[in-house]
C-alpha cells in the first residue's frame, strides 16, 4: 500500500491522509526546504479528523490520482491538524478570512516557500459547481501564475504578511478602559442578536457558545436584568429540547444547521461538553431547575462513558459521519422505532420526540435524512399523559424504557470515528467542569474523574517542568500554547477548590509563573506561542472568544483568582495590564469577548474570599460548602486550612474580614449578604 510522509505521525487526521496519492509532508523544515530547493509554492491544507467537509474534499480531490499528480508536479503539499497546531491554523485562517471574508475547514492556502500566504479559501469541489471554482482549475491557474507572474505573487505575499502583523497591533488612537460600559455594551449586543422564538443568537447556523451564556448569568447577577436570565433559560431549554442534544446517549452536537436547533451537524467536540455543562450547572444554581442539573449530569456521563481514556485524559471528538453518511449513527426510521418498541410504546415515544412516518427533517438539501427522524422534544410528558390518558409518571417510565431500548439498538451500529488524541487545553476545560460539578451536584465521583485527568497530564504531558500540547498512543509531544497553560491552570484551580489538595494549587501557581515567563507580552497580555517555540511568519496573539475562549481571556481569570488565593499582587497586576492592553480591541466588539468580560466582571466586583479551617472530614465545613455551592457566586476564591477543633469559615471582601463563623446558618446569611443574593 502506498504511503507518504504522514505515515509516521501521531495525529489521527494526518494518518487519515497517509495513503493519499498526494505526496503530503507534515509541517516542518523538510517541507519548506524542499519548496525552496525546487522553487515551488506550498499547498497548505488544514483540517481535523472529525471534519465532514475535510472528508469530502479528501475523497473528491486528494484521493484522485489526476489531481494528486497535478499537486505533486507543481507544489509541495503540507497537511496540518489544526487541533495539533492551533498556532498555524490561527495565522493562515486569519489570512484567508482577510482575503475572502470567510473561513472554515478544510482550510486551503497557497504559500511562498518562505511560508507567506498569497491565495486561499476553504472547501473547493474538484470541478466547478455551486458557483465555486474547481480545485483542478485553481491548481492549474496558480501553477501558471507562479511560473509567469512570480514577482507580483511575492509582492502580494509580503503585503499580506505585513497586514497580518498590523492586525496584532492595538489601535492607540482609541482611548478605552476596561470598565462596566463594556459589560453593558456586550449585553446590548447579545440582546440585539437574541432569537426570542427559538432561543440562541442570530439565525442559522446556530452555535451553542456556552461561555456567552455564562457571561449573561454574571450580567444577570450584576444588574438583576431578568431579560438576561430569560435569554439564558430560553436558549438552554431550546437546546436541550432540540435535535442538537443527543436524547439517547447524552452530549451536544457541534451546532444546529437550522434556526430551531432541530437538525445538527452531528460532530461532538470535547470543548462544547465542557463549556455547556458549566453553563447548565450555573443555570441550575441560579434557578434550581432540575432539568438543567439533569442535562449537566448526562453531558458528564457521556464524556465519562465515551470520551475518557483509561489512563485519565479525555479524547477530542466524535465524527459526524458513520459509514460515510452524516448522522447515520443517530437517526431512526419510523418502522425501526415501531419494531423496537411495539406500537403502543412507539405511539407515545413518537408523539413526544416528533417522529413521523415520512421523516421529520424539513430541509434536507443533500437527501441524507429521507424517511429518517432526528429526535427532538415535540411534547412533554404532561401533554402525553393527557393525550394517552395515562398518569404522567407512567409516561415518563415508558419514555425512559424506550430510550434504553433504542440506545441499545443504536450501539450495535458502526460508531462514528473517534479522535482519540488528548489535548492539554481542552482537557483543562473538561477538568474544570467535572470539578465544579462535583460541588454543585454533590457527586464526589466527578472530582475523582477530574483528579485522574489532571494527574495524567501532570505525569504524562510535561517535560522539564513545562506542558506539552498533545498525547496519543503513549507519546506526548508538541510545544504547548498559551491555551494549554491557561485552560489547564483554570482546571487546576477548580480542582483545588473541589478537593483542597495543595498539589493542584501549587501546580497552578508553578505553571502560571511559566506562562508569564514564556508567553508574556511586555505591553500586557500573552502571545499564543512561547518565546522559544518555532518561529512562524508572525507571533500570533488572540483575545477573541470564538467557539473556545481565548487563552488571554482564560489567563485574565486565572491571574485574578490566583491573586486572591495566594495573596500575591503580581498576578493581579498582570491581569490589569492584560485588560489595559486589549481594551481597544474589546471595545470594537464587546459581544465577541464574553469570557474576557466574565473575568473583567470578577475584577470589577472583587472576589468573596473564604477560608475554611477544620479537619479534612469536618462536617461543619462540609455543610458550609454544600450551602456555598447551592448558590450562584462566581466571584469567589476558596481556601482550606487543616486545623483541629470545630470547623469555621473566615470571610473577607474588599479587604475587610469578618469574625470566624462556626454556624452553617450564619455562614449562609453572610455569604448571601456579601454576594448580594
Amino acid at each position: 500500500m502506498r504511503t507518504n510522509h504522514l505515515i509516521s505521525e501521531k495525529s489521527p487526521y494526518l494518518l487519515q491522509h497517509a495513503h493519499n496519492p498526494v505526496h503530503w509532508f507534515p509541517w516542518g523544515k523538510e517541507a519548506f526546504d524542499r519548496a525552496k530547493l525546487e522553487e515551488k509554492p506550498v499547498l497548505l491544507s488544514v483540517g481535523y479528523s472529525t471534519c465532514h467537509w475535510c472528508h469530502v474534499m479528501a475523497h473528491e480531490s486528494f484521493e484522485d490520482d489526476g489531481i494528486a499528480r497535478m499537486i505533486n508536479e507543481n507544489f509541495i503539499a503540507i497537511k496540518v491538524d489544526r487541533e495539533e497546531r492551533p498556532d498555524i491554523d490561527h495565522i493562515y485562517m486569519t489570512a484567508v478570512t482577510s482575503m475572502t471574508g470567510q473561513g472554515g475547514w478544510p482550510l486551503t492556502v497557497f504559500l511562498t516557500p518562505q511560508g507567506e500566504p498569497f491565495y486561499g479559501g476553504t472547501y473547493f469541489p474538484p470541478y466547478a459547481k455551486w458557483g465555486s471554482v474547481g480545485f483542478i482549475d485553481l491548481l492549474g491557474s496558480i501553477a501558471t501564475a507562479w511560473k509567469t507572474d512570480r514577482a507580483n505573487i511575492l509582492s502580494a505575499s509580503h503585503s499580506m504578511t505585513a497586514g497580518l502583523q498590523r492586525r496584532l497591533e492595538n489601535d492607540e488612537t482609541i482611548p478605552e478602559k476596561m470598565g462596566e460600559p463594556l459589560l453593558n455594551n456586550a449585553y446590548r449586543q447579545m440582546r440585539g442578536q437574541y432569537d426570542p422564538i427559538n432561543g440562541g443568537f442570530g439565525s442559522a447556523p446556530k452555535f451553542p457558545m456556552g461561555h456567552n451564556l455564562s457571561f449573561l448569568l454574571r450580567y444577570y447577577k450584576r444588574s438583576s436584568s431578568t431579560e438576561a436570565l430569560d435569554m439564558v433559560k430560553g436558549t438552554l431549554t431550546a437546546m436541550a429540547n432540540g435535535g442538537i442534544w443527543d436524547h439517547l446517549g447524552g452530549g451536544f452536537h457541534r451546532y444546529s444547521t437550522d434556526q430551531k436547533w432541530h437538525v445538527p451537524h452531528f460532530e461532538k467536540m470535547l470543548y462544547d461538553q465542557a463549556l455547556l455543562s458549566r453553563a447548565y450547572l450555573e443555570a441550575f444554581q441560579v434557578t434550581a431547575t432540575q432539568d438543567y442539573a439533569r442535562i449537566a449530569r448526562e453531558i458528564l456521563n457521556y464524556v465519562q462513558t465515551d470520551m475518557a481514556d483509561p489512563l485519565g485524559g479525555f479524547y477530542c471528538a466524535e465524527d459526524a459521519d458513520s459509514q460515510g453518511v452524516e448522522g447515520a449513527f443517530y437517526v431512526f426510521s419510523f418502522s425501526e422505532i415501531e419494531e423496537s418498541l411495539g406500537q403502543d410504546q412507539a405511539h407515545i415515544f413518537n408523539f413526544c420526540y416528533g417522529v413521523s412516518p415520512e421523516g421529520n427533517v424539513e430541509i434536507d438539501p443533500h437527501g441524507e435524512f429521507r424517511e429518517k427522524n432526528i429526535f427532538y422534544q415535540a411534547h412533554g410528558s404532561k401533554e402525553a399523559a393527557a393525550k394517552f390518558h395515562k398518569p404522567e409518571n407512567e409516561i415518563q417510565d415508558i419514555l425512559k424504557e424506550s430510550k434504553i431500548k433504542l440506545l441499545a439498538i443504536r450501539n450495535k451500529r458502526p460508531r462514528p470515528y473517534k479522535d482519540n488524541k488528548v489535548l492539554c487545553d481542552w482537557n483543562g476545560l473538561m477538568i474544570a467542569s467535572f470539578a465544579f460539578a462535583s460541588r454543585v451536584l454533590e457527586e464526589p465521583g466527578y472530582a475523582r474523574v477530574a483528579m485522574k485527568a489532571a494527574d495524567f497530564i501532570l505525569d504524562s504531558m510535561t517535560q522539564k517542568g513545562r506542558l506539552l500540547h498533545r498525547w496519543r498512543d503513549g507519546e506526548a509531544g508538541i510545544t504547548a500554547t498559551l491555551d494549554d497553560y491557561s485552560f489547564f491552570i483554570y482546571g487546576l484551580l477548580e480542582l483545588y477548590e473541589a478537593t483542597f489538595q495543595d498539589k493542584y494549587l501549587d501546580a497552578a501557581q508553578r505553571f502560571t509563573d511559566g506562562m508569564i515567563e514564556f508567553f508574556g507580552d511586555k505591553a500586557g497580555g500573552f502571545y499564543m506561542t512561547a518565546s522559544d517555540a518555532e518561529a512562524l511568519i508572525i507571533r500570533p496573539q488572540e483575545v477573541y472568544d470564538g467557539a473556545l475562549p481565548s487563552g488571554n481571556s482564560a489567563a485574565a481569570l486565572i491571574l485574578l483568582k490566583l491573586s486572591a488565593l495566594t495573596g500575591k499582587d503580581v498576578y493581579d497586576l498582570q491581569a490589569k495590564a492584560l485588560f489595559a492592553n486589549f481594551a481597544p480591541r474589546v471595545a470594537q466588539a464587546p459581544y465577541a469577548h464574553s469570557f474576557l468580560l466574565s473575568a473583567l466582571d470578577w475584577h470589577l466586583q472583587s472576589p468573596l474570599e473564604i477560608t475554611f479551617h477544620g479537619a479534612g472530614d469536618d462536617s461543619t465545613v462540609a455543610k458550609m460548602l454544600k450551602v456555598l455551592y447551592k448558590h450562584f457566586i462566581p466571584h469567589k476564591a476558596i481556601r482550606h486550612v487543616l486545623a483541629a477543633g470545630q470547623g469555621q469559615a473566615y470571610l473577607c471582601f474588599r479587604g475587610m474580614c469578618k469574625a470566624p463563623i462556626g454556624s452553617v446558618n450564619i455562614f449562609e446569611k453572610e455569604i448571601l449578604t456579601e454576594a448580594k443574593l
